[in-house]
């Protein structure tokens, strides 16, 4: 699944359009690198999100491509 597709249906980040300026300006990385919204991303991967002085990291834990509001945050685990 790509990257920007993930961080939306996950809702880490709530919209794609948004998902995709944020991994353009560099502030996602996959597993330490600088990521491109079209990267694949598989479990066990390590997404990091940088949002101003906040950082979010997280480990995909299982991809869908569509998921319910309550089943989302399974899709993730924080580290």
């Amino acid at each position: 699944m790509r990257l920007d597709k993930f961080l939306k249906v996950s809702r880490l980040i709530k919209r794609r359009t948004v998902a995709n300026e944020a991994c353009d300006a560099g502030r996602v990385l996959v597993n330490g690198k600088t990521a491109k919204a079209s990267v694949k991303i598989k479990k066990g991967d390590i997404i990091e999100i940088q949002f101003g002085t906040k950082a979010v990291k997280v480990e995909v834990m299982d991809i869908q491509d569509t998921t319910k509001k309550e089943e989302a945050k399974d899709l993730f685990r924080y580290i």
